[in-house]
């Protein structure tokens, strides 16, 4: 089964460059209503033409928002165990300790960590963070923002991350969970994160992976092939971005050989530790850290 999206619809759309600068492209993946195609240049899978970014915000404003919410609130506890093990492989763990342990050394009046995360959905893994101890900020533009501020109090802007204006070098940490697949222009996000990042500071980027087994098994019935995902990376091409937007990547880990209700249980358990083991899996977590000194 995919994963969840919006309805397929007939929406303004344009032939635009890949992220490489590239016009040339190749047939992909022919989904049901909507196609994708292969950058010749870069490799990256991509819906070309794709949507306007005025059409991708308005979805989140027309009627299914408010199904998607309620798809969020009922999912939100599961999905927030699979993002703090994904960080837990991303080794999290050992940043937030060195994070803390330095703004406890420093000469500061504010001995917390900053953490934003964007695309924060209702609020979930904002709320844990802020429960150990981090100084928490969120951007989401569906109704979860409205949800993450008045049911959870917390700082959540409901604007795009690029119109928030936050002060350059503001954060030690971003997050960004599945998200920069949805995006019309994901170098232009991945700036922006690294403007707001403090020197060294940290991004780690969950999104599903085109080159996993279940991708290359799958095709254009992957359940990420949706009509909701304007990108669909590897680990090569998502690392290859976060290169060229002032940061260095540092771990990569991937998860998920065979989705729940796809084999028995004796067939998942050693496909799942395999696609995790080789690298293989559905989904990836990337870590990467801002390079100093960058404007």
């Amino acid at each position: 089964m995919k994963t969840w999206s919006t309805p397929v619809c007939s929406e303004k759309s344009g032939l635009i460059p890949c992220v490489c600068g590239s016009l040339t492209f190749k047939p992909a993946l022919e989904c049901e209503g909507f196609n994708f195609v292969r950058c010749v240049k870069c490799g990256l899978v991509q819906m070309n033409p794709q949507p306007v970014k005025e059409e991708i915000i308005a979805r989140y404003n027309r009627t299914f928002a408010e199904d998607y919410l309620s798809y969020e609130l009922e999912n939100e506890a599961a999905f927030l165990k699979l993002q703090l093990l994904a960080l837990q492989d991303a080794r999290f763990d050992k940043l937030e300790k060195e994070l803390f342990s330095r703004a406890e050394n420093e000469d500061s009046a504010c001995k917390q960590p900053t953490v934003l995360d964007i695309g924060c959905a209702t609020g979930a893994l904002l709320a844990h963070l802020k429960s150990r101890g981090w100084r928490v900020t969120g951007v989401e533009i569906s109704p979860g923002a409205e949800y993450a501020q008045k049911e959870r109090n917390l700082d959540v802007r409901n604007l795009p991350l690029e119109e928030n204006n936050f002060p350059s070098c503001s954060f030690d940490v971003v997050l960004a969970s599945h998200l920069i697949e949805h995006l019309n222009e994901p170098r232009f996000f991945l700036t922006e994160a690294c403007r707001v990042l403090k020197d060294n500071g940290y991004i780690f980027i969950t999104t599903p992976n085109i080159s996993g087994f279940q991708a290359c098994l799958y095709g254009s019935r992957w359940r990420s092939a949706i009509f909701d995902h304007l990108y669909l990376f590897s680990k090569r091409t998502l690392s290859d971005l976060l290169k060229s937007a002032g940061f260095k990547v540092e771990n990569c880990r991937t998860w998920g050989g065979l989705a729940f209700g796809m084999a028995p249980p004796w067939i998942k358990k050693p496909a799942d530790f395999l696609a995790k083991r080789l690298g293989t899996g559905d989904v990836m977590i990337i870590r990467a850290r801002k390079k100093t000194n960058q404007k």
